[in-house]
Order: C-alpha cells, then structure tokens, then sequence
C-alpha cells in the first residue's frame, strides 16, 4: 500500500525529472498502482492543500506538499542507506518502502546519527537507479 508521503515522494522525483508537472501515468507506473488509484490519491493530496493537478498537464507539488515530500524523501534515504550501508541488508530497498512509513521522525533522527547523512540529503536520490547516489550495498563505509 502506497501512502500518502510515498506519492508526495514520487511526485518530487518525477517533477525533476520531467523538469515540470509529474504525468499521472509516471506516477503509477512509479509507484506499480494502477491510474485510477493514482488519481484517487491525487484528488486526496489536492483537498490537503499538497499539490496541484491539472487534468492532462499532470501534478505539481505545492510548497507545504514539497516540504513534506522532501522531509519524506529524506526519511526514506536515512532508512535505505541505514539497512544497506550499515546492516547490510541485501533487499534494503523493499524493506525501505515498507519502514519507512512506521519510522517516526525520533527514530529517523537517531538513525540518521548512525549513517552520517551528507548536507545534500535529499537531493542525494537518484530517480535514475531509485536510491541514495551514498548507498554502499554490501559494506559499511560510514
């Protein structure tokens, strides 16, 4: 199941890509939804006040909805580089996308202690190989 901070993710990472609104369709190809539960989720993002849709332009994120979707990329890269850089996990990204919506900001804070996350962060995801460009799969360099 896809939350609301996965969206709000994906659509920032389609954004740049494209340089502009995010397509629907790229956004549930990105999340493996299909397009009407895209839309569905959109509607539920534009009555919060989190992005803006355009039909046939395609989605841009508002300022409170890029706030929240870098803060949630950002958890996301703590999570992804924590089990892959330091537990060496070898599914890290799967078990990503399914912590990172428990993983309160308390934890994600300690975590992050732990990874020694670059100023960047989050601009350090890749939409390309869809991870963190630090992530260290199969060794601990932190």
């Amino acid at each position: 199941m896809n939350t609301a901070n996965q969206y709000l993710k994906a659509i920032y990472v389609v954004q740049r890509a494209e340089d502009g609104p995010a397509a629907t369709g790229h956004l549930a190809e990105t999340l493996d939804v299909s397009p009407a539960s895209a839309n569905e989720m959109i509607g539920k993002l534009q009555e919060r006040g989190l992005v803006d849709h355009e039909k046939y332009k395609g989605v841009t994120l508002t300022d409170e909805g890029e706030a929240r979707a870098r803060e949630a990329l950002q958890t996301y890269c703590i999570i992804e580089r924590f089990l892959a850089n330091v537990l060496e996990v070898d599914e890290f990204q799967a078990e990503a996308r399914q912590l990172e919506s428990v993983i309160d900001d308390t934890v994600a804070t300690r975590l992050d202690t732990i990874i020694d996350r670059c100023p960047e962060c989050p601009d350090c995801f890749d939409a390309e190989t869809d991870a963190c460009v630090y992530l260290e799969p199969g060794g601990s360099a932190d």
